[in-house]
């Protein structure tokens, strides 16, 4: 947990976390995530949803005296079509965790469509004097009671445990118009030493401990610095927003309204939960099994890495990661101890005489990149996505970033093993600003299109690539 002192007291109170006051230390992140804690209520609501309509279903049968079996039949095809109602009318949405009324009015569409489907399905099979009309209007009447008074008991547990808005939203006042909303956490960016610097990487990995956790951030600041902000928080992989009041009377499309505030939507994150859960498991199995697999040749590497002068195994270089944050990237030491660079100032050449005898083979081979896989599995790394660079790389002779000032777009994903980029061959030094602006032009498209199959057809492509000229 990082903290720094509070300078100034934050000006809004958050009804779940009690207020700060000056002189106290600031924990950072502000808030604790929410995205999981959303996910178990949304689980929570679909397992109470399908107990109460067994509950009922069963409960009339037994006042009705009914087989039992037709009972099981009808919960068999009802329960699946209730879920499937459910999920396509926003049964399980952030608007229901938040209220009751919307709530039960979900609920109850999602009932109504799923005994519609129900009864027609028994029309078109011929089955439908096999199911009697008093037992399914009872069915009926007894679903919607229970779920009602169910989503009704489960609302408190749900405020509890996710807070009023369901969501951690900060407002970052950087001198623009004052914005005050309820449940936020509102911070000055002056008071903290906020600055929207891309040119300073440590600054904007400061700036995402206090985004860390939040589900949308708003800037208000001068419309002079919009820019600055919109490029930070565009790699933030966040829904960023910068606050503008014209917003409101121009009717802007891709705009938000909060209150009698307008803002423009500048970000969101690249990926939902369920695309970040997916590439998460795949990351898992395959880095997973790949680190088992190839056990043998890493450990012969490292012996060899070890024999040939008695330095470290690896490489450690601070690189940035998905949000803007830090994070140590490990590779097979290539160069000899005396002259690493772990700032990255200076890109390897094809002559380079800073690299060793087995560092020249394992480059070339792209062995010295396998330890990544370690990133991988902590989860500072993706087995696919735009490659981290290192802070100090140059484009001619000019830093990234001032090449082109999308280039923080690549953080809002975690930076990969491989990428679109390498398997269409920009790889090794950027000697050029052209050959920065080709690979990153690959990496903006690769984060514009994500699939699950994309990602696995780049992973077969990089098997094509890992000998190359390209690596000094």
């Amino acid at each position: 947990m990082t903290t720094l002192d509070l300078e100034a007291q934050t000006t809004q109170n958050r009804s779940t976390l009690q207020r700060p006051v000056p002189g106290e230390r600031l924990k950072l992140p502000l808030a604790p995530a929410l995205e999981q804690r959303r996910l178990q209520c949304y689980v929570l609501l679909m397992a109470m949803d399908g107990l109460m309509i067994a509950a009922s279903v069963l409960g009339v049968s037994s006042l009705l005296h009914t087989h039992v079996g037709s009972a099981i039949r009808q919960l068999s095809l009802l329960l699946p079509f209730y879920w499937i109602a459910a999920l396509a009318f926003d049964a399980y949405s952030m608007q229901v965790l938040t209220s009751v009324r919307f709530s039960r009015r979900r609920a109850l569409v999602s009932l109504v469509a799923s005994f519609t489907t129900l009864i027609f399905l028994a029309f078109f099979a011929k089955a439908s004097d096999q199911i009697s009309r008093a037992e399914l209007g009872g069915n009926f009447l007894a679903c919607t009671m229970m779920l009602f008074m169910a989503r009704t008991w489960v609302q408190p547990l749900i405020t509890r445990r996710c807070g009023p808005t369901a969501q951690n939203v900060l407002i970052l006042d950087d001198g623009g118009m004052p914005v005050r909303i309820p449940h936020a956490w509102h911070i000055n960016a002056r008071d903290h030493r906020l600055v929207p610097n891309c040119s300073d990487p440590h600054m904007l990995d400061r700036l995402a401990m206090f985004m860390t956790n939040m589900d949308r951030v708003l800037v208000s600041c001068p419309p002079e610095r919009r820019m600055e902000w919109a490029m930070v928080l565009k790699g933030a992989s966040i829904s960023g927003e910068i606050i503008d009041q014209t917003v409101v009377s121009m009717g802007v499309l891709g705009a938000r309204r909060i209150n009698d505030t307008g803002s423009l939507v500048v970000s969101a994150g690249p990926l939902g939960i369920r695309g970040r859960a997916a590439k998460r498991l795949m990351d898992l199995a395959i880095a997973g099994g790949a680190v088992v697999f190839l056990a043998p040749l890493l450990l012969t590497v490292a012996l060899l890495i070890y024999l040939e002068d008695r330095g470290p195994v690896f490489f450690m270089q601070q690189r940035q990661g998905r949000n803007n944050r830090l994070f140590w990237i490990f590779k097979f030491r290539s160069m000899r101890v005396a002259q690493l660079d772990t700032a990255g100032a200076r890109s390897a050449s094809k002559d380079d005489d800073r690299i060793t005898r087995i560092g020249r083979f394992i480059r070339r081979t792209s062995i010295d990149e396998l330890p990544q896989l370690l990133n991988v599995i902590r989860g500072d790394m993706s087995l696919v996505g735009p490659r981290p660079h290192a802070l100090g790389s140059l484009a001619g002779s000019k830093r990234f970033w001032e090449v082109d000032p999308r280039y923080n777009q690549r953080h809002s994903l975690k930076p990969g093993l491989t990428g679109l980029a390498q398997v269409r061959g920009f790889r090794g030094a950027t000697d050029t600003e052209a050959q920065l602006s080709g690979r990153l032009q690959a990496d903006l498209e690769y984060l514009d299109g994500w699939t699950i199959w994309r990602d696995v057809q780049i992973m077969f492509a990089t098997f094509t690539v890992l000998v190359h000229d390209r690596a000094f």
